[in-house]
């Protein structure tokens, strides 16, 4: 079992920007994949964005063009760098890391878009 721990959530203007990054806790193998979830309140979690250990990524329409992760060469550690922010991203943020048969989830932090 691993954990993966969350930071650089907080409370951010519509507009602004903020960084998100995700780590691993010990020593672990490679992951295969990673990514980013969220859930605001009364709805889903909903899949927000994708890396795969080589580098490809992915992102659901909504946040084309605005959001960016990233993976830390040679560490098991992710990023999310928001932009232009809208209120509408307000949700608490979830950290996914993928081994091919494992996969561990973050505790979450949480994203406020408000003015």
């Amino acid at each position: 079992q691993v954990q993966l721990v969350e930071s650089g959530g907080g409370l951010v203007q519509p507009g602004g920007s903020l960084r998100l990054s995700c780590g691993v806790l010990g020593n672990s193998f490679s992951i295969t994949a990673a990514g980013w979830y969220r859930q605001a309140p009364g709805q889903a979690r909903e899949w927000v964005a994708s890396i795969t250990n080589g580098g490809f990524t992915n992102y659901t329409d909504s946040v084309k063009g605005r959001f960016t992760i990233s993976r830390e060469n040679g560490a098991n550690r992710i990023s999310l760098q928001m932009s232009s922010l809208k209120t509408e991203d307000s949700a608490v943020y979830y950290c996914r890391m993928d081994w091919g048969q494992y996969a561990a989830w973050g505790q979450g932090t949480q994203v406020t878009v408000s003015s």
